[in-house]
């Protein structure tokens, strides 16, 4: 039904615009149309009707309030369940950031509150981090061992990485260069100009002209049992144990002496 006011307001308008007034009364009429069909559908539905609850129900709701560590573990209970219980239970949580810790303060329902502390979570570069003991403990042992035996070291120690994952030789020379540890034990004698580590042992050259004999003779001697000697794999370099009373045992009186240079390197090649 068209509105008394809009038949009036149609003939008020000039007449060069009652196009456009048609238009809208059409429009109008549309939309009137459409509230009475949504008024009749709406009027058609079934309305629900309030829940009651039997004794034995309310008993069971009265009981499970009291026992809320139940409700919330229940295999029946799922997480919108859970948030919705948290809902009911707790009124506001204010939390306050300290330099180290994060104080929570709940406020219940019941206006009951409940203090906590808990620290404050670390940043990604701090979680990554290598743990100081750890550092400490390799410049400890830097000086006498190698990387790798600076890993099984500290894996039996139950030490772990910035990640959480075991100790490699890898892993354990990255915090020798990060944190600027001299190489003192190192598993490759290009690496000991001197020709001796940290551990007091010998390379198989330095060995070989401390004791005036060629490289093939400290082979020999190693894979005898004359010298004792350690290697970090089957093909690794030798390393040397010379003490005075060895070296005094097994030194030549005449001093060796290499052609060419070249054949030298060959050599050291040849018994690494």
């Amino acid at each position: 039904m068209r509105p008394t006011w809009l038949g009036t307001a149609h003939t008020a308008v000039d007449p060069d615009n009652r196009l456009v007034a048609r238009s809208l009364e059409r429009d109008w009429n549309e939309k009137l149309t459409e509230v009475e069909q949504l008024h009749r559908e709406y009027a058609t539905v079934a309305k629900p009707t309030a829940l009651v609850l039997t004794a034995g129900e309310r008993q069971r709701i009265l009981l499970l309030a009291q026992n809320v560590p139940a409700v919330w573990h229940a295999p029946t209970t799922t997480k919108a369940v859970r948030k919705q219980l948290v809902r009911f239970l707790i009124k506001d949580v204010t939390l306050t950031r300290r330099e180290t810790r994060i104080e929570m303060c709940i406020r219940w329902r019941t206006e009951a509150l409940t203090a906590l502390t808990i620290a404050r979570p670390q940043l990604v570069a701090d979680a990554r981090r290598t743990d100081p003991e750890v550092v400490a403990r390799v410049r400890e042992l830097a000086p006498t061992h190698t990387a790798t035996q600076i890993a099984v070291l500290l894996n039996e120690e139950g030490w772990h990485t910035g990640l959480g994952g075991s100790f490699t030789t890898s892993k354990v020379e990255w915090v020798r260069a990060a944190y600027d540890m001299a190489l003192d034990c190192p598993q490759g004698p290009g690496f000991c100009p001197s020709g001796q580590r940290g551990d007091g042992r010998y390379s198989a050259l330095a060995a070989a002209e401390l004791l005036n004999v060629n490289v093939s003779t400290i082979a020999d001697w190693c894979n005898a049992g004359t010298l004792e000697c350690v290697r970090a794999g089957t093909h690794g370099p030798r390393w040397i144990t010379l003490t005075p009373e060895i070296i005094a045992e097994l030194r030549k009186p005449t001093q060796r002496h290499w052609k060419r240079r070249g054949s030298r390197q060959r050599e050291e090649n040849r018994v690494q």
